[in-house]
């Protein structure tokens, strides 16, 4: 199914790719019945025998054909196809959210929280259709060229009464925005899908997850038992009532997280009003889930609660100080003595450690513990004789050392110590990400690379028309020049000169030989896609003086001022013998 221009059940011919997921490939698509651009998703060949596979895939098709939304991704058809199962959708020309964040890193408020009510309106109707998305991510947005967002991928969506899918109790969803509940392997409910949402909004007022980690596992422990961290650290211009907004959609006890998305909806609404700015910040006594919290005496219910054991320990040492003391004897005399044994035993010391008898305590070899992790450090430190407990830990960047393990250690490998010796540790905050020349090359080849490499590498750019040069590429470099070293937790900005894209009014098309259109269109900068149409509907007169592999239509029609840009392209018509 890789090759272009082929027709899918007589109607759908592929144009190019557009991307892959777990279980299916998406591709462009032009609907020829009613001339217009489409994305079909396609189950691939093998996971069509596979019945949770195909379940899950028509369970996508069923969920969204029940939305009507302008936030939802409009499903048109469904079918199959030489034993393919495919899902013919609405095709959003644009970005997704996750580049969007990528190329500009944090929004600002207002941008933010419109998008998030548009999630929001979206993520309320499926609820109200008794779908459950379960894998809402910046990835699974659409961005129109408009500002318009669109949720899609409702691969792993749940409706209220179905059965799960996975029976090994595997997680499925993206780790970055897992709900904790998920994690321990609880039914999923709406307040997985609104966790989601506050870590969306996080990531859109940030620029960054909030939560990272080596795997997936170190991910979602974090999500089990770590705070999200403070917008408003980050930048103290976001008002508090939209921290306040992912402070209750993030909270690991899900019964006070928001109970719906309306509910949420309605806050994303008032948050920028000036009367509700500056509230006061959120704060919940009892942010762990229940099955996290230790027993105490007060519970946040009012209800009592008695913890037997600490209170007997309470009434144990209650005893111990009701015990009577002694009465008070004269000491004097013993007090004396001691002072005295206390003198000689001083002095004795004192000669014994002028003479060395004390110099005994064994030093051990500082062992190598470099590239590894500080806990592995740890651990080695005392396999080979030393306290370690005494650590400090500072974080540098590195030339090749990946993050999180370490650089050096001080005192250095080899080196003699005692038992008790102070170490520091230098880990890895990461790689430095080292600027390449970019000039001469493709600048969507060069944004995809270092959007891929370096998301919080900010890239701007310049227009500039060259009559002698193709469009598109890069012709100068500013901000950063090649060998840099940059911090890849920091945003920095690299501007770029790039030719422009090319333009024209299309006219002399019609009439002229595909090849030739398509030739001289290409050489031109412009992407052309050729299409035959069937001659099955044309009378026996039609089909005497019609005229082959010649241009009889195009899209945008002859007289438009068209510009190449994007995946935009210029579609040709016409009938193949």
């Amino acid at each position: 199914m890789g090759e272009m221009n082929k027709m899918i059940a007589e109607r759908y011919m592929l144009v190019t790719a557009l991307g892959e997921g777990g279980m299916a490939d998406v591709y462009l698509a032009v609907d020829t019945i009613l001339n217009r651009e489409v994305a079909i998703k396609i189950l691939r060949g093998e996971l069509g025998k596979d019945p949770v596979a195909l379940l899950r895939f028509q369970r996508e098709a069923n969920a969204v054909s029940k939305l009507n939304h302008p936030n939802v991704v409009d499903v048109y058809d469904v079918g199959e196809y030489e034993g393919r199962h495919y899902i013919v959708m609405e095709y959003v020309r644009g970005r997704t959210l996750k580049q969007l964040i990528s190329q500009r890193g944090a929004l600002q408020a207002d941008e933010a929280v419109n998008i998030m009510i548009q999630l929001t309106s979206a993520v309320q109707h499926a609820h109200e259709n008794n779908i459950i998305h379960r894998d809402i991510k910046p990835q699974n947005v659409l961005v129109k060229d408009d500002g318009t967002v669109k949720i899609t991928d409702f691969g792993i969506a749940l409706a209220h009464d179905a059965v799960q899918l996975t029976q090994t109790n595997a997680v499925l969803g993206s780790a970055h925005y897992l709900a904790p509940e998920t994690t321990r392997g609880e039914t999923p409910t709406n307040q997985v899908d609104i966790y989601a949402l506050g870590i969306v909004f996080y990531e859109l007022l940030t620029g960054s997850v909030p939560f990272n980690g080596d795997n997936p596992v170190q991910i979602a422990m974090k999500h089990l038992r770590e705070e999200v961290p403070s917008v408003i650290e980050f930048n103290p211009t976001i008002p508090q009532s939209v921290e306040n907004i992912i402070i209750k959609a993030t909270l690991k006890n899900r019964s006070l997280r928001y109970q719906s998305a309306e509910e949420m909806l309605h806050d994303l609404d008032l948050c920028l009003l000036p009367q509700y700015r500056d509230v006061k910040k959120l704060v919940f006594e009892e942010e762990q889930d229940p099955t996290m919290v230790m027993t105490s005496k007060k519970q946040v219910t009012g209800k009592k609660t008695v913890n037997k054991a600490k209170q007997k320990i309470v009434e144990m040492d209650d005893e111990d100080d009701e015990e009577e003391i002694p009465p008070r004897k004269s000491y004097t005399k013993v007090i004396i003595v001691v002072l005295l044994a206390l003198i000689c035993i001083g002095v004795t010391v004192a000669i014994l450690l002028l003479s060395g008898v004390f110099h005994t305590e064994k030093s051990f070899e500082v062992p190598d513990v470099l590239n590894v992790t500080q806990r592995d450090a740890t651990q080695t430190l005392k396999l080979s004789g030393f306290d370690a407990e005494n650590i400090t830990v500072k974080e540098e960047l590195s030339d090749d050392v990946e993050k999180g393990k370490v650089i050096s250690i001080s005192p250095e490998i080899g080196e003699q110590a005692k038992k008790g010796t102070h170490f520091t540790l230098t880990i890895s905050k990461g790689i430095y990400f080292v600027v390449g020349d970019y000039t001469n090359e493709l600048y969507d080849d060069v944004v995809a690379k270092l959007s891929k490499e370096n998301p919080n590498l900010k890239v701007e750019v310049n227009y500039e028309y060259a009559v002698d040069k193709k469009a598109g590429y890069i012709t100068k470099q500013e901000g950063h020049q090649k060998g840099d070293k940059l911090d890849p937790d920091k945003t920095e900005t690299i501007t770029f000169t790039v030719t422009a894209k090319p333009t024209m009014k299309l006219e002399n098309i019609v009439g002229r030989k595909v090849e030739d259109v398509t030739k001289e269109l290409g050489e031109k900068g412009f992407v052309v896609v050729s299409s035959p149409l069937s001659t099955s509907e044309l009378s026996e007169e039609e089909l005497k003086t019609i005229k082959y592999d010649v241009v009889i239509s195009c899209d945008p029609a002859e007289g438009t001022q068209y510009t190449q840009e994007g995946e935009a392209y210029i579609m040709l018509y016409y009938y193949q013998p």
